[in-house]
C-alpha cells in the first residue's frame, strides 16, 4: 500500500510540472524514477486521481488533476492539514443561479472532478450534474431556495454564507 500511496504522490507531482499527453509517456517518466507500471495499473491510478484531459493551446492534450477530491482530502487529512476547500485547488470561480439550476464556473478542467464529488455526496436537493471543461449545471429540486443550495454547495467550494 506504502508503494501505492509513493507511486500516486509522483503522478500527481509529475502530471504538475510537465505536459504530459499519453498514458506511454506517463509510464516512462515514472519507470525513470524506479516505479515500473503496466498499462492497467496506470490506467486505474490515473481513475483513482480523477485526472482529465485538456487541449492545449497547441491542440495537444495534457492531463490535470482536480485537486478538490477525496485522495487529495485523505492526504491532507493524513498530514493533519485543512481539507477545508480552497479555490485556487478546486478551480472554483463563481456560483450564480437561473430558475432551479445552479452555474458553477471553475477553471478550465476542473468542473468534472467537482460535479463528480456534488454528485458522490447524494444530496437530495440536487437532482444531478453536467459538467464541461469549465462549467457545471446542477439541476436543484423544485422545493430548495438558493440560501439552501449556497449551503449545500458550502461543503465543495469556498462560498460565504451570510
Amino acid at each position: 500500500m506504502k508503494n501505492k500511496r509513493t507511486r500516486l504522490q509522483l503522478i500527481v507531482e509529475l502530471i504538475k510540472k510537465n505536459c504530459i499527453g499519453s498514458q506511454d509517456e506517463l509510464a516512462r517518466l515514472l519507470a525513470a524514477r524506479g516505479h515500473i507500471v503496466t498499462q492497467a495499473t496506470l490506467s486505474r491510478d490515473l481513475k483513482t486521481l480523477k485526472t482529465t484531459k485538456v487541449a492545449t493551446d497547441m491542440g495537444n492534450y495534457m492531463y490535470i488533476i482536480p485537486d478538490g477530491n477525496n485522495l487529495q482530502d485523505t492526504m491532507l487529512s493524513q498530514t493533519g492539514q485543512s481539507n477545508a476547500p480552497i479555490s485556487h485547488s478546486i478551480g472554483f470561480v463563481s456560483l450564480n443561479f437561473s430558475g432551479h439550476c445552479a452555474i458553477i464556473k471553475t477553471r478550465n478542467g476542473y468542473a468534472s472532478g467537482l460535479a463528480y464529488d456534488i454528485d458522490m455526496s447524494r444530496t437530495p436537493e440536487i437532482l444531478g450534474t453536467i459538467s464541461g471543461a469549465d462549467t457545471i449545471f446542477a439541476m436543484l429540486r423544485e422545493d430548495v431556495t438558493r440560501e439552501q443550495a449556497r449551503q449545500i454547495f458550502a461543503r465543495f467550494i469556498p462560498i460565504d454564507i451570510e
